[in-house]
């Protein structure tokens, strides 16, 4: 061994492959997908700071429009001899599919770093499996399994070097989120060891290779019957050569590194009679099991595979046990149709041309989606495996109650670990994460510890609950699966001790720290009492404090992250106070710095007064408390919402069996309303209803819907008691004396974003800041506006064909069909979502493409989109990302296939069915909603005639068509990352076929949903991930490109800053008889600024002309086609820009530049509006 002293990282997995990938590479092609967008984030980001490879060289990033846009970049990069990489997983991988047969088929040497995620079948996830992977076996590509950080982080390197060596590409394969996201400490690979191991001899042949006009070939050619299948047999003794080569380099590895690695590694009982055979971070919880059982001298082993692709038989043979009887081959991915998964496939094949005699093999299926995969589990299957006759493709970790395949474990199997194992509960977004990652470092650089953090989201956006497990110990930690008993668990977020009892995770005698609006005087009986019961119990050392208090008095707002971090270090002992305290405040300068002095003093005296506010809890030993734990959801109907969906939001999906589930994916709506997550700290009240306008602007704002109004009789409300609040109605249709005007939040589905109360305009005269509405500590008013919310919704909504519904105020007391989603609170996107189904839900298909809108529409347990009263509803779908314009053009397709055939039987039954009601329905044109009511009863007779019609064929038919007889429309939602990039194409082609269709671009003008990456929607000079330094092209036009199609309705929104003009496009787009395209700017968290300032930043978009406001309506005459609906620019464009961190991020890193970059976006705007404004002729 050359070298023995490697700088120790800490690092999650994505990381550690990116160091290496940026190092030994030239060109990197990129595209953001979770979980392997972080690879691609920190390769640019070091290009941008000048970080060179070791060719002293910086490598270009270049991100492109898609995964296939990205695979193709690559391909070319090779061929013209540039050492070339990309990122990637799940979908993503599939669209770089044939880009991979030809790379590998012109014997292109790269590698393609790949976390492992799910690819989407009957649903979409995002974690963890060999899914995506596996898909790839016949492209010629070798694959490179590693089961940790530091293996995904080694195996980069030997990658890259038996690539280079063979001319085979490889895929460097570390499992999603499990490794990807995983933080851990290890050895870093030094520069002096790339530049030993590095084949300069091989790098130079490659560029040798490239096409080059000096020596010119031809490559991808065309060939023929007679020569192709001989070509194709020619590379052959290339493939042949790897696992050699591979095993080569591995040694050379081994002789720098001292970490040694084989093509398949045993570990066990060297006379072993049942081996597990496993590839990826499976190897973690295998090998702890195996410490264990060979401790009670089982015979018993694993084999790690490395290198799948190629498989080596002679390899693999040499090392399983000539003892092993049984064998369970475990596979992280699900083949239907197949004999057996593939590794199962391979490792039989394998045996059967060794020709040495067959043990017993039995196949496994672990892990979907990042199931838990435990040493519990791994003991059961070295179990099972004790049967005369083991269970054959089995699974485990469910319960299979429909095809029986499931293997029963003993969950009490315990490895006795040596580490200290820390829960953290809290929201997304509310820091707790970024805290724990500090904390991982800080106990990584300051002991000898090893560390390991790993952090669980659902797919949710930010305010859902995230926890995060950190463990340290002396021991490298092998723990590849989630803590279940903590000595240390705190809880961010008071809410969550009401619904979830965490104390049942904690060891005895562990410690529990809660943040808690209440002293530790009364917090005792705030406590359901199975908490206190388990605090009792384990005699568990318990402490509050009220961070959310300290945040706000230190002028941190909501952001209690380093609060609670610093208590977490007084009392936890893992390392010293004082000394806790030292490095927490060093990691504030350096995460805080750039902010400037105030910010860093700050956060210090947060620090300082969390010790001051921190208390030690004197309970007493019996409990007392008269309060439960709380369901999980509120009024849910029983069956399959209390049955399953409540049980996924109480933590208890793994427990639930395979026959609980819908074969198809299909799930209910509506069932957000059951879920009051109460995350808000501070909600609004309607605290003088005299001084409100009656706007409803509040209403429309809401991302939520969580704050609503209606107009009802007083006879009505006369039933319900005072406290819900009332003031006569105002305005037409309503009687002032007859009718009265409610306003009302529901406090459990309030996200507490502030945007009702900024942008209400009823201000006092007499009370300083104080409104019609305005925000409450939730504690103190949640009781009482419940209690209102509960008789709220029990008030009828008002009779839809009386409304004026084309103004804002009408609208918004239509019922919306979409509420409460798990979108990120203040968000800009939903508003628009939540108007279309108010005034059209139930009559629409909504084909959504995958991005914030999809997670939010359509994430497990609950849905946000419901039914009216009568049952009817938006009927809501995902394809893909890429694809979700020509999903929604086929849903329109198949509508209007049906609607067809539904007229056309009704025509040919007039003389059955009589002629009035055939033409009454025919000539109802449902124009508004009187007419709509009216085609509902007209439909409602010709049912009934028809099921008095006796054997008519056409009849029948007719009757299972029926409700096609009325419009129904089909709207395209999605994102900038889908319209502008990936999807273009796709929007393109179906605005060009002038289908009546719908589009809505929800602009972020970043990828909100994988992390804020660069789109072709971001604007000039905004920092964004893949283009950190600051974006130095503009802004695509998606809207003039449909404009100039000339038949397509366009318009360009924005409803924090005109609600009334994003009305008008919505009601004029739904009634434009051909494709419509709206483009609706949508504030976002990501943009970097205190998202209830929103409304103010939209109109500062608008008056500086950033955001011009505008319709194209093809029907209008000419001269009156274009409405130009915003004034033009009357304050700079910087008054809009540096309020927000996107703008201001490249002020800090580089002044010059931004100075630059804003006088071209001044020029763009000043461009762009004299551009619109010979618009007005069309």
């Amino acid at each position: 061994m050359k070298n023995k002293n490697f700088p120790k990282l800490i690092c999650d997995g994505n990381e550690a492959v990116a160091l290496i990938a940026h190092k030994t590479n030239e060109v990197c092609a990129i595209y953001p997908i979770t979980p392997s967008s972080p690879m691609g984030e920190h390769a640019e980001l070091y290009s941008s700071k000048g970080k060179k490879n070791i060719w002293n060289n910086i490598p270009r990033i270049v991100e492109l429009q898609s995964e296939g846009g990205a695979a193709g970049t690559v391909h070319g990069a090779l061929q013209a001899g540039a050492l070339t990489t990309t990122f990637t997983a799940s979908q993503g991988l599939l669209l770089m599919i044939p880009n991979m047969y030809k790379i590998a088929g012109e014997l292109l040497p790269c590698v393609i770093h790949v976390a492992a995620r799910t690819i989407a079948t009957h649903a979409l996830s995002i974690f963890g499996d060999h899914s995506d992977v596996m898909a790839c076996r016949q492209t010629g590509f070798s694959m490179l399994f590693g089961g940790s950080v530091q293996e995904a982080h080694d195996f980069a390197l030997i990658s890259q070097v038996a690539t280079l060596k063979t001319r085979v590409p490889f895929m460097n394969i570390f499992d999603g989120f499990r490794t990807s996201h995983e933080i851990s400490k290890i050895d870093g690979i030094t520069d002096d060891i790339i530049k030993a191991m590095m084949p300069e001899d091989k790098v130079m042949e490659h560029r040798q290779r490239s096409l080059d006009p000096d020596r010119p070939v031809l490559r991808g050619t065309t060939q023929n019957p007679d020569v192709f299948f001989q070509a194709r047999e020619a590379a052959n003794l290339f493939h042949d050569r790897v696992p050699a080569v591979v095993q080569d380099v591995m040694d050379e590895f081994y002789e720098h590194t001292g970490r040694r690695y084989n093509l398949f590694d045993y570990i066990g009982h060297p006379e072993a009679e049942r081996v597990i055979i496993v590839m990826g971070s499976a190897e973690g919880p295998v090998k702890e099991a195996l410490e264990v059982m060979l401790a009670d001298d089982e015979k018993v082993g694993v084999i790690l595979i490395r290198l799948f692709k190629p498989f080596a038989i002679d390899a693999f043979v040499n090392v399983l046990p000539k003892t092993v009887q049984k064998i369970a081959v475990l596979d992280r991915t699900k083949e239907p149709g197949s004999v057996g998964d593939p590794l199962y496939l391979d490792i039989v094949t394998a045996l059967v041309e060794s020709g040495r005699e067959m043990p017993i093999v039995v196949a496994g299926r672990y892990g979907l989606s990042s199931k838990e995969f435990t040493p519990a589990m791994v003991k059961g299957i070295y179990d099972e495996l004790l049967n005369k006759k083991p269970k054959n493709h089995f699974t485990i970790g469910i319960n299979d109650d429909v095809t029986f395949r499931s293997l029963y474990y003993d969950n009490s199997f315990d490895i006795k670990g040596k580490s200290i194992s820390c829960m953290f509960y809290g929201l997304g977004s509310d820091g707790t994460v970024g805290a724990n990652k500090n904390s991982i470092k800080i106990i990584g650089e300051t002991t000898d510890n090893y560390v390991q953090g790993y952090f669980v989201y659902d797919s949710k956006k930010a305010g859902a609950q995230t926890i995060s497990h950190l463990r340290f110990g002396p021991d490298p930690i092998n723990s590849t699966y989630l803590i279940d008993k903590a000595d240390f668990i705190a809880s961010h977020k008071f809410n969550f001790i009401e619904k979830f009892n965490m104390i049942a995770d904690l060891k005895h005698r562990g410690t529990f720290l809660l943040n808690s609006p209440y002293s530790k005087e009364d917090i005792w009986e705030r406590l359901p009492i199975q908490i206190q019961e388990g605090i009792i119990d384990k005699q568990v050392k318990f402490y509050v404090i009220d961070a959310t208090k300290v945040a706000f008095e230190a002028s941190l707002g909501k952001r209690a992250n380093t609060i609670l971090q610093t208590c977490f270090f007084a009392i936890s002992g893992i390392l010293p106070k004082e000394e806790a305290i030292e490095k927490i405040k060093k990691a504030i300068v350096k995460s805080y710095s750039h902010k400037g002095e105030k910010v860093v003093k700050m956060n210090f005296n947060a620090v300082d007064k969390a010790l001051e506010n921190l208390h030690q809890v004197d309970y007493p030993k019996v409990a007392s408390s008269e309060r439960q734990l709380a369901s999980a959801m509120k009024n849910a109907p029983d069956g399959f919402v209390t049955d399953v969906l409540e049980k996924i939001l109480a933590g208890f999906g793994d427990e639930l069996p395979v026959s609980a589930f819908t074969v198809d994916g299909s799930f209910p709506t509506g069932t957000s309303q059951y879920e009051k997550s109460g995350i808000a700290d501070f909600i609004p009240v309607w605290d003088d209803a005299n001084l409100c306008t009656q706007c409803n602007k509040c209403v429309a704002i809401c991302p939520h819907a969580a704050i609503r109004s209606k107009v009802v009789s007083n006879e009505d409300l006369a039933q319900f008691p005072g406290s819900l609040k009332s003031v006569a109605a105002i305005g037409r249709p309503f009687s002032k004396e007859n009718e009265s005007y409610v306003l009302q939040v529901s406090p459990e589905d309030c996200t507490g974003c502030d945007l009702c109360v900024v942008v209400c305009p009823a201000v006092s005269k007499e009370k300083e800041n104080f409104k019609a509405i305005n925000m409450h500590k939730k504690i103190e008013v949640d009781v009482e506006e419940n209690v209102n919310w509960d008789h709220f919704v029990e008030l009828p909504y008002y009779d839809r064909t009386a409304l004026q519904i084309t103004n804002v105020k009408g609208s918004q007391f239509l019922e919306p069909l979409f509420e409460f989603s798990g979108a990120c609170s203040g968000c800009g996107e939903t508003p628009y979502i939540k108007m279309i189904t108010q005034l059209y839900g139930d009559s629409i298909l909504i084909a959504n493409a995958t991005g914030c809108s999809s997670i939010y529409g359509g994430n497990l347990p609950t849905t946000p989109y419901k039914t009216n009263e009568f049952g009817r509803g938006p009927a809501w779908a995902n394809s893909l990302f890429e694809d979700n314009a020509e999903f929604g053009l086929g849903l329109k397709l198949g509508l209007s296939k049906k609607q067809e055939i539904a007229v056309d039987l009704l025509v040919s039954l007039k003389s059955v069915v009589g002629a009035e009601i055939v033409d009454a329905i025919l000539n109802n044109t449902e124009e508004t909603e009187a007419l709509k009511n009216e085609k509902f009863a007209q439909i409602d007779a010709l049912k009934k005639i028809l099921s008095n019609i006796g054997d008519n064929e056409d009849a029948k038919k007719l009757s299972q068509l029926t409700e096609y007889l009325r419009k129904k429309a089909v709207w395209i939602f999605g994102g900038d990352g889908w319209a502008y990039d990936i999807g273009y194409g796709g929007v393109d082609h179906v605005l060009s076929t002038g289908e009546d269709i719908n589009i809505l671009v929800m602009d972020t003008e970043v990828y909100s949903n994988t992390g804020g990456q660069a789109s072709k929607s971001t604007p000039l000079g905004a920092s964004a991930k893949f283009t950190i330094g600051g974006k130095k092209t503009g802004k695509k036009s998606l809207a003039l490109q449909a404009i100039s199609y000339g038949n397509v309705y366009v318009a360009q929104i924005a409803m924090g800053a005109k609600d009334l003009q994003s009305l008008k496009a919505i009601e004029e787009a739904a009634a434009y008889p051909g494709p419509s395209l709206i483009i609706a700017y949508s504030h976002c968290g990501e943009h970097g600024y205190e998202l209830k300032n929103a409304i103010s930043q939209q109109e500062k978009a608008i008056d500086s002309g950033y955001w011009p406001l505008f319709r194209f309506n093809p029907m209008e005459a000419k001269g009156k086609k274009f409405k130009l609906d915003s004034k033009a620019p009357s304050i700079p464009l910087k008054d809009f820009m540096y309020n927000e961190a996107r703008f201001t991020r490249v002020v800090k890193e580089n002044a010059e530049l931004a100075a630059s970059l804003l006088i071209q976006a001044q020029e763009e705007v000043e461009t762009k509006w004299e551009r619109l404004e010979l618009y007005r002729d069309l």
